[in-house]
């Protein structure tokens, strides 16, 4: 006990044992707390993630069905004037055109008959004609 005082010394006694083991329960707490901030700390990482990956899906998605759009939305009518330009008479036809003079050329110099074959505009584009 201490030394006599005003105050009682079991009341002194009562206090000193109260801050005895306020400092003895000390570092517990601050473990256990740095244990709730640390698992605190890990699920918001764990969340923000989770929102990176669903954020990544929907942009792939998205571009997926901005590709599929794209696609879909070619002018159909763009497509058959260039395929028309193709058939009647621009620079394809006329190489196969060149190409096939070439050939009966050659094939006069052998003397084997050459049956010459028509660019397909020639004969009419959709007229019904089978190839």
């Amino acid at each position: 006990m201490a030394d006599p005082t005003l105050v009682n010394g079991q009341i002194t006694d009562a206090v000193t044992q109260a801050n005895v083991q306020v400092l003895a329960d000390a570092p517990a707490q601050a473990l256990a707390t740095l244990y709730q901030v640390m698992a605190h700390s890990v699920g918001i990482g764990m969340q923000n993630a989770t929102a990176a990956q669903q954020n990544g899906t929907t942009l792939g998605q998205a571009a997926a069905a901005q590709g599929v759009s794209l696609i879909y939305t070619v002018d159909v009518s763009a497509d058959a004037v260039s395929t028309q330009d193709i058939l009647s008479g621009n620079s394809l036809a006329q190489s196969l055109a060149s190409l096939n003079a070439i050939l009966a050329s050659i094939q006069q110099g052998s003397k084997t008959p050459l049956t010459p074959v028509a660019p397909s505009s020639a004969r009419g584009a959709g007229d019904g004609q089978e190839d």
